[in-house]
C-alpha cells in the first residue's frame, strides 16, 4: 500500500499508524518497543483499532473465531470493498466468512493447493523463473522485485484460473490497485471493478465452455446437492487472484532483498543448497508479508485491554514472528533455524489455504536465481521502495549481478 500522508505518530501506544512511512520502511523497532511497554497498541485514526504485537495474543485471537470475526479482513477502511460488489455478496470466501460457510468453501479450495497438486505446478514455476532470468542475466543489473518477484506468482495463478498469460500484467495492476492505494479511492475502485468484470465474463465463458481450471471446477461442484451460487464462485476466484499474487511477490522480493544485503547468508545458501528448506521457513518468518484484520463481535478483554463490539483488531502475523519470547534471536535471520513455529500464513481455521503453493514458489524462485546468479548485491545508493498496510514487501530492488 502506498503510504498515505497522515499526521505523524507522536505516541505508538495510543495512536499507531500502519501507513506511517517509518513503519512501512522498518516496523521492527516499533514492535519491540510496544512489546516491552504496551503489547497491544490502539488508535482512533480510522475507527477504533487495536494492534497486538505478542505471539501469544495474536494466535489466541486468531483461534477465537466467535469473538473475533473475519467478515472484514481489510486493514484499512475500504480494503474490503473489492468484495462488496453485488455480484460478490459474500466477499472472498473462505477468508472473509465465518463458519459454517468458511468450513465448506475452504474444503473446496484445499485440493487445488495440496502437496500433490503443487508438485504439478513446480515445472511450470521453474520454467517461468528461468525465462525471466534469461531476460536480464547477461545485463549485469536487474530489479529483483519488478523484473522477477512480481512476475512469478501472477503467471502461476493465471494458469490455475485458466486465463491467458498476456493478462498477467493487468491482473497485477488490478491487485495493486485494490491492496496498495489507501489514498486513491478511484484507483482502488478501478482495480475492484476490473477484477469483478473480468471474472464475471470468465464465469459465463466457463459455463459455456468448461475447462480444467479452478472456476470450471467450482461451477461443476455441488454442496448438499445444490450448485454453488455464482457469487461464491466469483468470490473464491477473486480470492485466489488477490491473495495469490501480492503476498507471494512480497515474500520472494523480501527474501531476495535480504540476500542482496546480507553477503554471508547469500553465499551460504548458494553453496549449501541443502539449507533451502529451513532457509525458506526462516525467510517467511522474518519477512512475513501479511497483516489481517478481525472485527470484535462482543465486548471482551485481551491483555488488559477493553475491546468493544465493532472494534477492529489488526492481526500482525509479522510482529508475532519477531517475538523474542518465542523465537531466539528473533530479529536475526538464522538460515538453519530448526524450531520455527512461525505464523507467516496465519493461525487457526483461517490459516492460508495456499501455503503449499507459496512455499514452492518461494523455494523455486530462490533456487533458480541462485543457480544462475549466485553473487549479487544491492546497487550502491539504490532506493528500495516498500509497500505496506495489508501486505508489506519491496516493490523495487535494484541489484548488481556479479
Amino acid at each position: 500500500m502506498q503510504v498515505a500522508r497522515t499526521e505523524p505518530v507522536a505516541n505508538w501506544q495510543t495512536d499507531f499508524d500502519v501507513l506511517d512511512e517509518g513503519y512501512v520502511e522498518c516496523p521492527y523497532p516499533i514492535w519491540d518497543e510496544l512489546r516491552a511497554t504496551c503489547p497491544i497498541a490502539t488508535t482512533e485514526r480510522r475507527g477504533r483499532t487495536w494492534l497486538p504485537t505478542r505471539y501469544a495474543d495474536i494466535t489466541a485471537i486468531a483461534h477465537d473465531t466467535t469473538t473475533f470475526s473475519s467478515r472484514e479482513v481489510g486493514v484499512i477502511p475500504g480494503d474490503d470493498e473489492a468484495g462488496e460488489d453485488e455480484a460478490i455478496p459474500y466477499g472472498l470466501p473462505p477468508i472473509t466468512v465465518d463458519p459454517p460457510m468458511h468450513t465448506w468453501t475452504r474444503r473446496l479450495l484445499l485440493p487445488w493447493f495440496s502437496h500433490a497438486r503443487v508438485d504439478e505446478y513446480e515445472p511450470l514455476t521453474r520454467g517461468i523463473c528461468n525465462g525471466l532470468i534469461d531476460a536480464f542475466a547477461d545485463s549485469g543489473r536487474a530489479d529483483a522485485a519488478a523484473d522477477y518477484a512480481r512476475l512469478i506468482p501472477v503467471r502461476v495463478v493465471s494458469h490455475i484460473l485458466g486465463v491467458p498469460l498476456e493478462m498477467s500484467d493487468t491482473f497485477t495492476e488490478w491487485v495493486r490497485d485494490v491492496l496498495e492505494f489507501a489514498d486513491d479511492p478511484e484507483r482502488r475502485q478501478r482495480g475492484g471493478d476490473g477484477i469483478g468484470e473480468y471474472l464475471i465474463a470468465a464465469l459465463q465463458e466457463r459455463r459455456e465452455h468448461p475447462g480444467e481450471d479452478l472456476m470450471s471446477y467450482l461451477l461443476s461442484t455441488t454442496v448438499e446437492g445444490e450448485p454453488l451460487e455464482d457469487g461464491i464462485v466469483l468470490g473464491m476466484a477473486a480470492l485466489t487472484l488477490i491473495a495469490g499474487i501480492d503476498t507471494t511477490w512480497s515474500a520472494i522480493g523480501s527474501a531476495l532483498w535480504h540476500l542482496a544485503t546480507h553477503d554471508e547468508d547469500r553465499e551460504r545458501l548458494a553453496t549449501e543448497p541443502a539449507l533451502m528448506p529451513t532457509a525458506v521457513e526462516e525467510l517467511l518468518r522474518a519477512y512475513a508479508p501479511v497483516t489481517m484484520a478481525r472485527v470484535v463481535t462482543a465486548d471482551t478483554e485481551v491483555g488488559g485491554c477493553e475491546m468493544h463490539a465493532g472494534d477492529k483488531v489488526l492481526m500482525s502475523f509479522p510482529a508475532a514472528n519477531r517475538d523474542p519470547a518465542v523465537f531466539d534471536r528473533a530479529d536475526e535471520v538464522v538460515l538453519d533455524r530448526e524450531a520455527n513455529r512461525h505464523v507467516a500464513f496465519g493461525s487457526g481455521i483461517h490459516r492460508c489455504a495456499g501455503s503449499n503453493l507459496a512455499r514452492m514458489e518461494l523455494r523455486v524462485a530462490l533456487e533458480a536465481w541462485l543457480a544462475r546468479i549466485p553473487s549479487f548485491h544491492l546497487e550502491e545508493g539504490a532506493h528500495v521502495q516498500w509497500a505496506g498496510g495489508q501486505v508489506r514487501g519491496p516493490r523495487s530492488i535494484p541489484v548488481v549481478l556479479s
